[in-house]
C-alpha cells in the first residue's frame, strides 16, 4: 500500500536561518511534510531530492518561465546554473546556508531576492517534518509584477517537490560527503 504524502501549510519556523526574513518580505510562506522513516537526516540529500529532477508539468513551466522572461533581461534558470560554476548548487539555486538540519538556497537579481529553506525539525519522540518556507523580497515594479505572476505557481510547484521528494530513495542522492 502506497503512503499518502500530505502538504500541509504553516506558519514560517522561528528557528530558521530565514527569520530575519521574514519581516518586510512580498512573499512568505512555510509547508511542511512528515518524514518517512526511511529517509535519514541528510539535508542536503532531502535538498537534492527536492530540487534536482522536476516533474514533466513543473519542467514546463519552468522552460516557459525561461521564454518570457529572457527577453525582458531577467535571468534564465539556465543563467542562474552557469552564473556561479565555482559555488555550491542544488538544482540551478545556489547553497548560502548549510547546517546539519537546514539548507538555505537563493538568488539576488536586480527585480527581486529571494530564500529557500528546508529545515528538519523534530516532531515529538520519534517523528520529524520537513518544513520548506520562501521569502521573497521585491526591489522595483518589475519584481512585484513577477511575484504577481508566478506566486499561484509557486505554490504548487513547492506543493508538488515536497510530495514527490518524500518518495524518492535518498541512497541515491548526494549527501553531504559527497561535495568534497
Amino acid at each position: 500500500m502506497k503512503h499518502r504524502v500530505v502538504v500541509s501549510e504553516q506558519l514560517p519556523p522561528v528557528a530558521s536561518r530565514l527569520a530575519d526574513w521574514y519581516e518586510g518580505a512580498d512573499l512568505l510562506d512555510s509547508f511542511a511534510v512528515q518524514l518517512p522513516a526511511h529517509h535519514g537526516g541528510d539535508i542536503r540529500a532531502i535538498g537534492h531530492a527536492v530540487f534536482d529532477e522536476a516533474e514533466p508539468w513543473v519542467k514546463l513551466l519552468l522552460s516557459l518561465r525561461d521564454r518570457i522572461v529572457a527577453p525582458i533581461g531577467l535571468r534564465t534558470s539556465g543563467d542562474m546554473r552557469k552564473s556561479r560554476p565555482d559555488r555550491d548548487q542544488i538544482g540551478f539555486f545556489e547553497i548560502l546556508a548549510e547546517s546539519a538540519t537546514e539548507i538555505v538556497v537563493g538568488d539576488d537579481d536586480t527585480h527581486l531576492s529571494f530564500r529557500l529553506s528546508l529545515l528538519i525539525q523534530r516532531e515529538g519522540q520519534d517523528g520529524r517534518r520537513l518544513i520548506a518556507t520562501t521569502a521573497v523580497k521585491c526591489h522595483n515594479l518589475l519584481g512585484s509584477a513577477y511575484l504577481a505572476v508566478i506566486r499561484p505557481f509557486h505554490r504548487l510547484v513547492i506543493r508538488s517537490r515536497l510530495r514527490r521528494a518524500m518518495t524518492i530513495d535518498l541512497s541515491l542522492q548526494p549527501s553531504r560527503a559527497d561535495r568534497v
